[in-house]
């Protein structure tokens, strides 16, 4: 078969145009893998719920004022029982690190930098600036300039640091997995203290695999005030933590996509108590611009909320 002279022009300006495009993608990520900077983002959302009456440790929901009228429970805070029960609301918290790295592998934790302007952007839509904490970390609530988590949309991190712009980004964050386990008709989980709870994660999509899944269970008092400690969590608490993590792709990143999730009975120590299940469905972004290292780690994901009730 011939092939006309001007068709050879063109599959040669396509051959040069796929061939630079190579060339610049292995160019930026050499740079990225040799770069110093580092970013550890997470974007943790959790939904409001409200705590049904009958299911708060130390009522009776027989007693005949339930339908109506107040009455006091647990350390003297007094409910309306006609009011539906305890809110707690939704919380959207993006945390940020952001450092420069030691050594070439990830036994050395990277140290902070502070003073840079951190920024946290839903593409196509508003920019919301984090807040300094200290030793390279940074700090946005949904508090904060009214910032809500959106399924299924594209979040972008921005730093600027002497000068320079760092770009992260997590595509397409995940909607809340339905934990059939926190459904029951009774709206909480009826169960002794210090026993074991497992649950099972939905089925992914065909051909896909399931997101993180991250467990916080924290100790809640009956005024629905979430102690600051969990019983029990499987979140890594560092950055160095959240770099190995995104960096091992087959042992921890096996063990938190696993469908099945046992939390330990240590996890609900306390009888007549009640304690809040965040599962956290979380998905894992990375560097979008080429002076940003490679392993940096982004997380983004939003948590299905279950409520138990030991006795």
């Amino acid at each position: 078969m011939k092939i006309a002279p001007k068709m050879l022009k063109v599959i040669a300006l396509a051959a040069v145009i796929t061939m630079v495009a190579v060339a610049c993608d292995l160019q930026k990520t050499a740079n990225q893998i040799s770069a110093r900077s580092v970013v550890v983002a997470t974007l943790l959302a959790t939904p409001g719920v409200t705590i049904k009456p009958e299911a708060i440790a130390g009522l009776d929901a027989s007693i005949p004022s339930f339908d109506a009228g107040g009455i006091t429970i647990d350390g003297g805070f007094p409910i309306n029982l006609a009011d539906a029960g305890l809110p707690i609301p939704a919380q959207n918290v993006v945390l940020v690190f952001f450092g420069q790295r030691q050594g070439d592998n990830l036994d050395t934790p990277p140290m902070g930098v502070g003073g840079a302007k951190v920024t946290l952007q839903q593409v196509g839509g508003a920019a919301y600036t984090l807040n300094e904490q200290g030793s390279g970390n940074y700090l946005l609530t949904g508090d904060d300039a009214g910032f809500r988590y959106t399924s299924n949309a594209t979040y972008q991190f921005s730093v600027v640091s002497a000068g320079e712009t760092y770009v992260a980004e997590v595509a397409q964050v995940p909607p809340e997995e339905r934990i059939l386990a926190f459904e029951s008709q009774k709206g909480f989980i009826d169960q002794p203290a210090n026993q074991p709870l497992t649950f099972v994660r939905p089925e992914p999509a065909p051909g896909a695999r399931l997101n993180l899944g991250f467990v916080n269970v924290f100790p809640i008092d009956a005024t629905g005030k979430q102690s600051p400690m969990p019983s029990y969590t499987n979140v890594p608490t560092t950055p160095l933590q959240f770099l190995k993590l995104v960096a091992d792709t087959v042992g921890l990143q096996t063990e938190y996509r696993a469908q099945s999730v046992t939390i330990p009975a240590t996890a609900f120590p306390e009888p007549n108590k009640n304690y809040i299940i965040l599962f956290q469905s979380a998905k894992t972004g990375g560097p979008k611009s080429d002076n940003l290292f490679s392993g940096s780690a982004i997380i983004a994901g939003t948590a299905a909320v279950g409520i138990v009730k030991t006795r």
